[in-house]
């Protein structure tokens, strides 16, 4: 068992979640996709998003492709120091593994 998989095993007990309720991999791609064309911070605060649609009854599968789906038509953010080197000044492609 991987150090994620006992995190996950924990949290849900201390929750009283069941561990396989967990879309692991929808979960990570999801933040992933949007940490690389959004920006980092956005990540978790779309898992908790798709956390709280999925509390209301959506397939996380769905909520998922949503998100990544306008993830990826996000524009890039403005520039914000002179000479084009601000925040989220890199380009999209060199941002993906």
């Amino acid at each position: 068992m991987t150090n994620i998989e006992r995190w996950i095993q924990a949290a849900c007990a201390e929750l009283g979640l069941p561990p396989d309720a967990v879309p692991v991999r929808t979960v990570l791609d999801l933040a992933r996709d949007v940490a690389h064309q959004v920006e980092r911070p956005a990540a978790p605060l779309s898992a908790f998003i798709l956390g709280l649609a999925a509390g209301r009854g959506q397939a996380p599968a769905e909520i998922a492709a949503s998100l990544t789906e306008l993830a990826a038509t996000w524009p890039a953010p403005e520039d914000a120091a002179p000479g084009g080197r601000g925040p989220g000044s890199a380009t999209r492609s060199s941002q993906r593994p």
